[in-house]
């Protein structure tokens, strides 16, 4: 199974732009920080731009928020740069013929439904803010 790294790319992206703001914001300085490459960087921005998450200018390094951090949670990251919204895929590879495999995929879908829905309802709570803050508090307790 793989699995996508692309929404803790995007909170990483997002938090880095909010803490560093007075520092190089390229896109080759952020890879740098998520250990990645500047076209990830640059695509991943890309999508939360769409989103409205982000605000940038072609030609200038300097990707500003779009949104108060409080304001964007971590629901709406995750919409932004992930194409399919579920979390949870049924295997469609299954034998009709099978008193499991003919039925499974159906039950499967509607439990992944509701782990769904349970699972965005718990990303709109969490904040940018609250995970910049957490990001800060670590930082500061190594520092002591």
């Amino acid at each position: 199974m793989r699995y996508s790294h692309k929404l803790s790319d995007a909170v990483h992206i997002l938090a880095y732009i909010s803490i560093c703001q007075d520092s190089d914001l390229s896109s080759a300085t952020i890879a740098a920080s998520v250990e990645s490459n500047p076209a990830l960087v640059r695509r991943l921005m890309g999508a939360l731009r769409r989103g409205g998450l982000l605000a940038t200018q072609q030609g200038s390094a300097t990707p500003k928020l779009s949104r108060e951090p409080a304001a964007i949670t971590l629901l709406a990251i995750y919409q932004a740069v992930e194409d399919d919204g579920n979390l949870l895929h049924v295997d469609d590879k299954t034998n009709p013929n099978c008193v499991v495999g003919g039925n499974i995929q159906d039950t499967l879908r509607e439990a992944y439904a509701e782990v769904q829905t349970a699972a965005e309802a718990q990303m709109k709570e969490i904040t940018l803010a609250r995970l910049i803050g957490d990001i800060l508090a670590r930082e500061q307790a190594k520092n002591k």
